[in-house]
């Protein structure tokens, strides 16, 4: 019945000596081997100035060669941290070869962008900046110099990082940027679940849950994140079926994670996937297809997943006016 979940599942037992029962297959002493609700921050946390940094670079427009993208272009805050579209714009208003992935969560992954190419989001956060297919800034040293002729983000890293004598450098905009996003987690009624408040989950909502493990889902969809770590290219075969999507050379995959995957749409790396369901019908184990009850089910509870944003933590910041050279910095790119 447990499928690939049964030997993790068979390690729940009572301390020797000790009559107890044995845990029930869905309750949160038995599930917390498969699953971790969230902590309360994605450690390490840093300084506040350097927090608050963090969230103005996030949502500043002058990262960008054109400075009319920021982070939060293609990483939507308010709409969990996706944009909605099948694979992301460039700067020149060109479809990218990926699917934005979420930004909430994302510290505690194992993985980041789709290859897996770096391992923390401190490693990932500067890399947007200088992509041609994302915010298109030539180099670090112009990142560094449209910054430093804002005269209010030269005092904001002084105080960041404080007993730097060069503080405004392009490693540090990546780590303060990272600072910000180790807090963007959104609890959701799972959590609560897991934490033992078993009225947080229905009864539809748990016999998806069932569903889900007797699939086999929670094989890679496990952990804090329910996912986010590599696969294999064995498991990176499931997604090549139909043969008209193209894996564009990736040779390893990240397994996204679930938190909040009802609100993420479109799915899968190309974004190729409308639907939650259609998605879940695709992952199924091709030797056991899902029935469309099974896979309402399991949707259902992915919905137990979706988390709260943290509206006053995402709240957008005042940002520093330009000086007078800001501007002339910006070059016009043309599809």
């Amino acid at each position: 019945m447990w499928g690939a979940s049964l030997a993790l599942l068979a390690a729940c037992q009572p301390a020797p000596g000790r009559a107890a029962a044995p845990p029930q297959p869905l309750s949160p002493a038995t599930l917390n081997h498969l699953f971790q609700p969230l902590p309360e921050w994605a450690s390490p946390q840093a300084p506040p100035e350097q927090i608050q940094l963090g969230r103005m670079l996030f949502y500043d427009l002058r990262l960008s060669i054109t400075q009319q993208m920021s982070c939060n272009t293609c990483h939507l805050l308010q709409n969990y941290g996706v944009d909605s579209l099948p694979t992301s714009l460039s700067h020149k208003g060109r479809s990218g070869p990926r699917n934005t992935p979420t930004v909430y969560n994302a510290a505690l992954q194992s993985a980041q962008f789709w290859d897996g190419r770096a391992r923390s989001v401190e490693e990932q956060a500067g890399h947007p900046l200088l992509a041609e297919t994302e915010m298109g800034m030539p180099t670090a040293d112009d990142v560094e110099k449209t910054l430093r002729s804002i005269p209010g983000y030269n005092t904001a890293f002084a105080a960041a990082f404080q007993g730097q004598p060069h503080p405004l450098t392009f490693q540090n905009v990546a780590l303060a940027i990272a600072a910000f996003e180790r807090g963007l987690l959104t609890p959701s009624r799972f959590d609560r679940y897991l934490a033992g408040d078993l009225g947080q989950l229905t009864p539809e909502e748990l016999q998806g849950l069932q569903r889900f493990l007797d699939a086999g889902c929670a094989s890679c969809h496990n952990g804090v994140g329910l996912g986010g770590t590599l696969a294999s290219p064995a498991a990176l075969a499931l997604l090549t079926e139909p043969a008209t999507r193209n894996t564009q050379t990736l040779t390893v995959i990240k397994i996204p994670s679930l938190r909040n995957v009802t609100e993420t749409a479109p799915y899968l790396h190309d974004g190729s996937v409308a639907t939650l369901e259609e998605t879940v019908a695709q992952m199924a184990p091709r030797q056991a297809p899902l029935s469309p009850k099974e896979i309402a089910q399991i949707v259902a509870f992915l919905g137990t997943l979706t988390g709260e944003l943290p509206a006053d933590y995402i709240a957008m910041p005042a940002l520093p006016e330009d000086g007078p050279e800001t501007a002339s910095f910006a070059k016009t790119t043309h599809p």
